[in-house]
């Protein structure tokens, strides 16, 4: 119960959490309603910038989630033609983070990052399948152990305001390390191929963690 109440969290929270606390204490000096209510905002702040440890398969068999969420869209498609790979087709996973789930994203598998890629864009509604090729995003390409190349999109939501991105090209990373994250509700597109899918369009998915494709 004291981990669950606890956690472990991200380093780009602690301004936020400070900032509501600090609101917080002058508003319950001037008004209890305002305060209790400045409070409950405090203690959602603290969640959503929360880091749980995660315990991903390492089996290079298998692709894990990058993020927490719901699966809003599997498609086969073409890759990003930021990254040149418009040519070259890939199954597509798409899972939509609300304002409730852990923002922490992670590496699928094992492998190198390869290339970064930030895009500015727009701020529409994540769950909208458009916002993939609208919105702010940044590409995260890796080559895995088979010499393969998965994408990582992670996609700025409505109310998102910033994308973080904590590796670098050239990076080695393990299956489930954490990348990044996305403050303030997002989405995450998946790219790959040679996987079979292990999952179903409405399902919801733990990072680094929920098994989302094994390979053929």
């Amino acid at each position: 119960m004291f981990k669950f109440i606890a956690q472990k969290l991200h380093p780009e929270g602690y301004r936020f959490v400070a900032i509501a606390a600090v609101i917080t204490f002058v508003l319950l000096l001037i008004n209890n309603y305002l305060g209790l209510i400045a409070l409950v905002i405090t203690i959602w702040v603290y969640y959503f910038f929360r880091d749980p440890e995660r315990f991903p398969i390492n089996d290079e068999n298998y692709l894990v989630s990058p993020a927490d969420g719901k699966i809003t869209q599997i498609i086969e498609t073409n890759g990003p033609i930021e990254l040149g790979l418009e040519n070259k087709k890939f199954t597509k996973v798409s899972i939509f983070m609300d304002v409730l789930c852990c923002h922490v994203n992670r590496v699928p598998c094992s492998g190198k990052i390869e290339k970064i890629y930030y895009k500015p864009g727009k701020y529409i509604n994540a769950t909208l399948d458009k916002s993939s090729e609208d919105n702010e995003r940044n590409y995260v390409k890796m080559i895995n152990s088979n010499k393969e190349e998965i994408v990582i999109v992670q996609v700025a939501g409505m109310i998102a305001r910033r994308i973080v991105c904590d590796v670098k090209e050239g990076n080695s990373i393990s299956q489930g390390d954490r990348f990044g994250m996305i403050r303030f509700g997002s989405r995450v597109d998946l790219f790959f191929e040679n996987y079979k899918l292990l999952v179903n369009k409405g399902q919801n998915t733990a990072a680094g963690e929920t098994l989302l494709a094994i390979k053929k």
